[in-house]
C-alpha cells in the first residue's frame, strides 16, 4: 500500500506572495516531484521558463513536477492525482487570497490516499497589521493567521530589523501555534515550507540557503517514548521549524514522527524506514546541543 501524499496549504491575504512563493519551490524542487493545485491558472502565472508543456487544466513544468487548476471541486482534482502515470512527491495547495486554510485542511483529511502536511501562512510584512484591523478584511486575516503552522514574514526587505522583530511579538498573538520564518521575494527553503526530505543516516549538522538555517540529526538507536521526545521538541526554546525521522517506540514498532511550528504527528513508518530524527531552524535561535541534550533525556 502507497503512503498518503503529503499536502501542504499555502494561505495568505491578496498580495502576500503566494504566487512568488510557488514558483520559488517549483524552481527549487531538485528532482522532487511537485504537484501544485490552484483555483484557477489566471490566479498563479507560473514563471515561462519553467514551462515545458501547458494543456487545458495541466501545466508540466520542468524537473516533473506539475500544476493544475482545480476550480471549485478540490477533492476532485486531487482524486485525479491519483491517475496521473507518475505519482506525486508532495501535493501544495495556493489558496485565494480570502480562502480559509483550516476549511481546506478539512477536505484534504477526509480523502484516502492525502494527508495534511502542514499550513503555511504568507504573510506582507509591510502591510500585515493594517489589514487586520480592516473592518472588511480584518476578521479573514486573523482566521487565517489561526490556522497557520508556519507564518512566512514575506517582503522583509521593505521594512527594517525593528518592525520585523515586532511582527513576530504580534504573530505570537493571532498566529499562536505557528513559528515564524523571515524572507524577501518569498525565497524560503523548501526543506521549511514543504516536509523535510532527508535521510537521517545522510544528516549531518548543516547549514540551508545561504547559512540561514540549520538543521540537526538525532540518532535514535534505542525505543524511543515518541510522544515524550515530541513534546520536548516542540518546546518554544527549540525553535525548531521542522523535524522528521523514524524511531522505534516502547512497543517495538516503527514509528515516523513529523513536527511542523507547535504542532507534532505520529504515525506508523513504512518497513525499513531509516532510524533518526532531522531537525531544522532558523540560525542564531536553533541550538544544536540545547536540542540533542533535551532529547537525551526522552531517548
Amino acid at each position: 500500500m502507497l503512503e498518503p501524499l503529503p499536502v501542504t496549504i499555502i494561505g495568505g491575504y491578496l498580495g502576500a506572495g503566494k504566487t512568488t512563493l510557488v514558483n520559488h519551490l517549483l524552481r527549487t524542487a531538485n528532482g522532487r516531484k511537485l504537484a501544485v493545485l490552484v483555483n484557477e491558472f489566471g490566479a498563479l502565472p507560473i514563471d515561462e521558463d519553467l514551462i515545458e508543456a501547458q494543456g487545458d487544466d495541466l501545466i508540466s513544468i520542468a524537473g516533473g513536477c506539475i500544476c493544475c487548476s482545480f476550480g471549485s471541486d478540490l477533492s476532485a482534482a486531487l482524486m485525479d492525482l491519483s491517475d496521473l502515470s507518475v505519482r506525486p512527491d508532495q501535493v501544495v495547495i495556493e489558496c485565494s487570497g480570502v480562502a480559509i486554510p483550516s476549511a481546506i485542511a478539512a477536505s484534504v483529511s477526509l480523502l484516502d490516499g492525502f494527508k495534511p502536511d502542514g499550513t503555511v501562512v504568507m504573510v506582507d510584512a509591510e502591510t500585515i497589521q493594517d489589514a487586520a484591523m480592516d473592518e472588511y478584511i480584518g476578521d479573514t486575516i486573523t482566521r487565517q493567521l489561526a490556522d497557520a503552522d508556519l507564518t512566512l514574514i514575506n517582503k522583509a526587505d521593505l521594512v527594517d530589523d525593528a518592525h520585523v522583530e515586532r511582527l513576530k511579538t504580534w504573530l505570537t498573538t493571532l498566529a499562536p501555534k505557528a513559528r515564524s520564518l523571515v524572507a524577501a521575494h518569498g525565497k524560503a527553503p523548501i526543506d521549511m515550507v514543504l516536509g523535510l526530505d532527508v535521510n537521517p543516516r545522510e544528516c549531518q549538522q548543516m547549514g540551508h540557503a545561504d547559512g540561514l538555517f540549520e538543521s540537526i540529526a538525532l540518532p535514535c538507536h534505542h525505543p524511543v517514548n515518541g510522544q515524550a521526545l515530541a513534546k520536548k521538541l516542540t518546546q518554544d526554546a527549540m525553535h525548531i521549524a521542522r523535524a522528521k525521522g523514524f524511531f522505534i517506540d516502547e512497543t517495538g514498532a516503527l514509528k515516523a514522527l513529523h513536527i511542523v511550528g507547535r504542532r507534532f504527528e505520529i504515525t506508523d513508518a513504512p518497513a525499513n524506514a531509516p532510524l533518526g530524527i532531522v531537525c531544522i531552524g532558523l540560525k542564531g535561535q536553533f541550538d544544536g546541543d540545547l536540542i540533542r541534550k533535551t532529547a537525551n533525556e526522552a531517548l
